[in-house]
């Protein structure tokens, strides 16, 4: 597949495309000047308007309206985004021979942008199509204006086997009809020479990426919009956090949680653990699933516990009734393979592919998403692999679980009067369900919903729509209820019920960049996960999950060692992690550099004591093949049981670690030792800071001794173990009065000034380093110190800290460059009395030559000569 090329067509395809519809809503006198919006009179069948039936004036009454409801800029975006998402499609269909007509749209069967269509408009066979018109534009020889006619009839065809991807066009963006579709440079001619026919065949890859790179510079727009502190707003929120997930990935994540359940379910018989995980690796390869994990031996206890947690697929289990959902499905990449999955379970219960393929869609498949554009693309890509094992799929019978979310910002108090009569339990659900989706499109499916009388609503609906209630005098309300109300309803139902198997790739957005009113809301309900909102759709997803059932996601690896998520950690940790990917940086190929590093895992909801998981540590290969080559070769496992992480400080999860490093966090932590704290916070670094070799003192003031003004300081510096980095001071006069009185200052640890200490820069890109620091010295925020209750332990922690054991122990519980005081206190310090005595001293030597090398440097005021000279 040319990515590159498209690429390149889906970026131009979008400015082209809003720049046509501009151009059209221009036509009909709407145009944006200076951001404010212009609306000429636009008379019908005059010379200066192109409006020639009372149909078309509708249309732009209603493209007003909805410019009106969400402005100019976006409404051009919505009608572009809607003819790009029909051109694909038809384009999809017309390749791989699923178009009713069987006549292609854009090409003709030798592939060149030589529409079929046209050279057949009198007698191809589309539902809805006027002879007489074609006729008439025939005989006007109006190329452009059939062309337009003969699409726009083929999707209203359309509309009743894919009514979600091709809705009627006798609305408002019939009216913004891109001009000039036959020209060689328009947007369908490069489409086809563009993007090779064969790249068509696969709907999942196609349109994932189309989709992903239609939006590539909304995104990029998005986040320099950002670093200038403009909050991502719920319009760009799916441009910003849509990222296309590698299909190795999205088949790792469905094949060890749906295809698990099928695996839970036929409960060999068997000697042995290596017996039963030799079994199902044989099974998996006859699946064909390449990326499935076995679940790691357990002892004989643990079994025993699986064994009443186990799905039975055999007994009184309805295939019907396995549900699985994604959340966040952007185009559908993860719906589509769990499609063929979910085939492969029906086919063992001795299901037809027909029949198979109908009950997916109906009973056993849903999917959620924020953005309306990934809900087309995301109905059509499942409706296109349904249409692979069903050729009738599309006669309009079948109705599918696939949707975006929308708002209830339409309801009135005068249309809830209407639906509910006098029924007051309807009347209350309805208020309820205004409420809750009222900012749908800002929260998508984080909301909580409760369980309302579904079953009433949608008799009360049906009953409206089968009986005409009140159609003359309501005509709005009456379409409302079955336009807006009825999906409202069943996005409702969708969100309140749990799943037995729940995968998603969630949006990654850090809390700084989240709106106002996106950030109170997560604070409010999910406090446990505000930081991001990958971490947010962690939390809800467990909710979606039903006992017993699986959660599989990918997301940033940040979750696992961060302290800012070690309640969520708490959480995640009563469920069984079954195994895990992780991946590092690099997992995308297309984010490069090390911003965004992934793991993803699958977690089932239950606590099984004891519990082993497998853990597959990717992160070394720096490409996306390179780790998928890795996790293939079975490079890098680790078997861990979870309950061992609760031993480690923050309950970070460190699947890697033998027992004899998990034995290491089980001694004495360095906050039984002493105190590791932050120093002095000036406020003004220029103007109370200053090299010793700026100022005139002598070097025992420098010290701190007898001086009322110049203190030595302890201050971030360049990477020094043991000694050095002593060449700050700072202006604390009067025991920092000053600093004080400027109101943006702070002073930390009074008592432990001036005392000996051991300090650390805050911010090290390299392995840390701990240094000696003599008494009479005062420390800087960015050069933190610890301080040991009993000076006999110093020279033994500074040893300790700067071991092999330290750094380990760091690389677990806080793998950034940032170390805070809290980390440090956390290590664990095992108290060696047997060679006490033996390590002080090896510490007073390095110390000892540490300095002997400093003071070799003009910059340490101890410098005497080079030692060279």
């Amino acid at each position: 597949m040319n990515k590159t090329a498209i690429k390149n067509f889906a970026v131009w395809a979008r400015v082209q495309l809003i720049e046509a519809v501009k151009q059209k809503a221009f036509e009909y006198r709407i145009k944006e000047v200076d951001g404010q919006l212009s609306t000429d009179n636009c008379p019908l069948s005059t010379d200066d308007c192109p409006l020639s039936t009372t149909i078309e004036s509708e249309q732009r009454k209603a493209l007003l309206d909805r410019i009106d409801a969400i402005g100019y800029a976006q409404t051009m975006e919505e009608a572009a985004y809607t003819w790009f998402n029909r051109f694909i499609a038809l384009r999809f269909m017309e390749v791989n021979g699923y178009l009713p007509s069987k006549v292609r749209v854009f090409t003709d069967e030798t592939g060149a942008f030589k529409p079929e269509i046209l050279k057949q408009a009198i007698s191809v066979e589309i539902d809805g199509l006027d002879r007489e018109k074609v006729l008439d534009l025939l005989d006007k020889q109006d190329n452009e204006e059939l062309y337009k006619y003969l699409i726009i009839t083929q999707c209203n065809a359309l509309n009743a086997g894919l009514p979600y991807m091709f809705e009627k066009i006798a609305n408002w963006t019939e009216l913004l009809f891109p001009n000039n579709l036959l020209r060689p440079d328009s947007v369908i001619a490069t489409m086809v020479s563009a993007i090779p026919e064969e790249d068509w065949t696969d709907a999942v890859q196609i349109i994932g990426w189309l989709y992903q790179y239609y939006n590539a510079e909304l995104k990029d727009e998005t986040f320099a919009l950002l670093k200038k502190n403009v909050k991502i707003t719920k319009e760009r929120i799916p441009a910003a956090t849509q990222l296309f997930t590698p299909d190795w990935i999205v088949r790792y994540m469905v094949e060890n949680s749906l295809g698990r359940i099928l695996v839970d379910s036929l409960q060999w018989t068997v000697d042995s653990e290596e017996a039963r995980v030799e079994r199902e690796k044989q099974f998996a390869e006859k699946m064909g699933w390449k990326y499935y994990l076995p679940e790691a031996p357990q002892t004989p206890e643990v079994r025993k516990q699986l064994s009443t947690a186990r799905y039975s697929l055999t007994t009184d289990f309805k295939v019907e009734n396995l549900k699985i959902i994604d959340p966040c499905m952007g185009s559908g990449h993860i719906l589509v393979y769990a499609f063929d999955v979910l085939m492969q379970i029906y086919a063992s219960f001795g299901w037809s592919e027909r029949e198979a393929a109908k009950s997916i869609l109906e009973n056993n498949l849903y999917g959620l998403d924020i953005d309306d554009r990934a809900g087309q693309l995301a109905y059509f890509a499942v409706m296109m692999k349904a249409r692979k094992y069903n050729r009738r799929i599309l006669n309009g019978e079948v109705k599918t679980n696939v949707m975006s979310i929308q708002d209830s910002n339409w309801m009135t108090d005068e249309f809830i009067a209407f639906v509910a009569g006098k029924d007051a339990d309807i009347k209350a659900d309805l208020i309820l369900l205004r409420k809750i989706f009222k900012d749908a499109k800002e929260y998508g499916s984080i909301l909580n919903v409760p369980d309302i009388n579904y079953d009433a609503l949608y008799e009360r609906i049906n009953t409206i729509s089968q009986n005409n209630i009140d159609y003359l005098s309501n005509v709005q309300h009456w379409q409302m209820s079955t336009e807006l109300l009825l999906p409202l309803v069943k996005q409702t139902q969708i969100m309140a019920q749990k799943y037995d198997v729940v995968v998603t790739n969630p949006p990654y957005m850090g809390a700084s960049g989240m709106s106002g009113k996106l950030s109170e809301f997560i604070k409010k309900n999910y406090p446990d996960s505000k930081s991001d909102l990958f971490a947010v759709f962690m939390e809800r997803c467990a909710k979606y999950t039903k006992a017993n059932g699986y959660q599989a996601m990918i997301t940033q690896h940040a979750w696992m060692f961060l302290s800012s998520f070690e309640k969520l950690r708490g959480k995640l940790l009563r469920m069984d992690t079954v195994n895990m990917a992780h991946l590092g940086a690099r997992a995308f190929e297309e984010i490069g550099g090390e911003v965004v590093q992934t793991t993803s895992f699958v977690l089932k909801n239950t606590h099984t004591s004891d519990y082993k998981g497998t853990y597959c540590r990717l992160i070394d290969p720096t490409t996306q093949q390179g780790k998928e080559d890795m996790f293939l070769a079975g490079e890098n496992r680790y078997t861990a049981t979870q309950s061992n992480f609760s031993k480690i400080p923050g309950s970070p999860v460190a699947y890697w670690l033998c027992e004899k490093a998990l034995l290491s966090f089980s001694g004495m932590r360095i906050s039984q030792w002493g105190i590791a704290q932050e120093g002095i916070k000036t406020g003004d670094n220029d103007r109370f800071l200053r090299f010793w070799y700026e100022v005139e003192i002598t070097k025992t003031n420098i010290r701190g001794e007898n001086s009322n003004k110049w203190i030595s300081t302890a201050k971030a510096g360049e990477h020094r173990r043991w000694y050095g980095s002593h060449y700050i001071v700072t202006n604390f006069a009067d025991e920092g009065k000053e600093i004080i009185a400027t109101g943006h200052g702070s002073i930390t640890g009074k008592q432990n000034l001036y005392k000996h200490a051991i300090s650390w820069n805050r911010i090290a890109t390299d392995k840390l380093a701990f240094r000696y620091i003599p008494k009479n010295f005062i420390t800087n925020m960015g050069g933190l110190c610890f301080y040991p209750n009993n000076e006999k332990y110093l020279f033994y922690i500074l040893s300790y800290l700067n071991s092999k054991v330290a750094e380990m122990q760091l690389n677990v519980i806080n793998p950034t460059m940032s170390f805070p005081p809290g980390t440090i206190n956390s290590l664990g310090c095992i108290e060696s009395p047997f060679n006490l005595d033996m390590i002080v001293q090896l510490g007073k030597n390095n110390v000892s030559l540490a300095k002997e090398n400093w003071d070799s440097f003009e910059i340490s005021w101890d410098f005497n000569k080079h030692p060279l000279v």
